[in-house]
């Protein structure tokens, strides 16, 4: 059965768990970077990505994040997770992981009283999902590598590069689990290629 953890600094960290267990695996809420080692893959959740940030370098997580991508383990960002993902960010001059090739832009639906719920066209994954967008930032820009997998109003709210997952919004946040389902899949075939 595959391992996924879910880092539990800060954010929805026991809806993403919940998610996790309805698709069939294991879910473990990450607190020491340890570990990370016995992870198939890894969820970095919704939350404050300022906050998440301070989190990180205050429990000495980052060279372990960087070094479990590295891996070539899959990864997946909701919200503030994506801005941790992103390579480049609107307005300031350093990442955070920095792995996805991706330009993201916080806060970019507006604020949390602008918070609202959509339905989109996932690729791969759903005709109709109901996303929920909480002061969501959006890609701006992707990388050639990097699959578009859902708009919403003209802008990128989710997409994929290899092993990384990124969406705007918070698919934990609602009982149709088909979103982290795909996430799973995508766990399922790296486990199989370190097999081959």
């Amino acid at each position: 059965m595959s391992k996924i953890g879910v880092l539990a600094l800060q954010g929805a960290v026991r809806e993403h768990m919940r998610s996790l267990e309805e698709c069939g695996v294991e879910a473990v809420a990450v607190k020491r970077k340890e570990e990370l080692t016995d992870l198939d893959g890894l969820i970095l959740p919704g939350g404050e990505s300022t906050a998440m940030r301070r989190l990180i370098d205050k429990y000495d997580f980052m060279d372990a994040l960087k070094a479990f991508a590295a891996e070539g383990k899959p990864m997946f960002g909701t919200c503030a997770g994506l801005i941790l993902l992103a390579k480049e960010l609107v307005g300031y001059d350093v990442s955070h992981i920095g792995v996805m090739d991706i330009k993201v832009e916080r806060n970019s639906f507006g604020r949390q009283v602008d918070s609202f719920e959509a339905d989109l066209t996932i690729k791969d994954v759903a005709e109709s999902f109901p996303a929920v967008f909480i002061r969501a930032p959006h890609i701006v820009e992707a990388g050639e590598n990097v699959e578009i997998l859902s708009k919403h109003n003209g802008r990128i709210v989710a997409a994929r590069e290899g092993q990384y997952l990124g969406c705007s919004f918070h698919p934990e946040l609602i009982d149709n689990h088909r979103l982290t389902a795909y996430f799973v899949e995508m766990v399922k075939e790296a486990e199989a290629k370190q097999f081959v």
